[in-house]
């Protein structure tokens, strides 16, 4: 039986750049961090503290935004 590891598939995408992998990183950790952040907004009941969250969301927005903007 032939292992899907063993060749490329003919239409494959290319091998990303270590650029790439580290964005895509940096992009999947602002995503999972921004969805915490979500929900911690939703489950809050002081004030002050979701005022916080929503600055650290507005935050994490711009750096997604960067971040699809650099490719």
């Amino acid at each position: 039986m032939e292992n899907a590891n063993d060749a490329p598939a003919s239409g494959s995408k290319p091998p990303l750049t270590d650029g790439e992998k580290k964005d895509r990183h940096e992009r999947d950790s602002l995503t999972l961090s921004r969805a915490y952040i979500v929900h911690q907004i939703e489950a809050s009941t002081n004030e002050r503290y979701t005022a916080s969250l929503r600055q650290a969301l507005s935050e994490i927005d711009a750096k997604l935004a960067r971040l699809g903007n650099s490719r």
